[in-house]
């Protein structure tokens, strides 16, 4: 089974966030809860939508990651964007998704 994160927008400020162990989120996916059988999958999905009925998040999403080199990354380019940051420079000295080489 491949691994997975749940991940939401905060509805406050609609900033990228991911559940972790103590069920806070939290804005850095490399603290995120990993969910690697299917009943920790089922209450990740449990998770998001309590959340989502009490207005804490919009969008909650449980997606597929990767560990390299001991960092989470999502295997989808959508969740990479999200959690890093736009894939090309905007701003000068902005590296967009130029963070850790991961292997291909």
């Amino acid at each position: 089974m491949v691994n997975k994160v749940l991940t939401a927008n905060r509805l406050s400020d609609g900033i990228s966030v991911w559940l972790d162990a103590s069920g806070n989120w939290v804005e850095s996916l490399q603290q995120a809860f990993i969910a690697r059988h299917a009943e920790a999958v089922t209450a990740l999905e449990a998770t998001g939508k309590l959340a989502f009925d009490d207005n804490k998040v919009v969008d909650a999403n449980v997606v597929d990651v990767e560990e390299v080199n001991g960092t989470l990354r999502p295997l989808r380019m959508r969740e990479r964007i999200r959690a890093e940051g736009p894939s090309i420079p905007y701003a000068a000295g902005y590296n967009g998704l130029a963070g850790p080489n991961f292997a291909a």
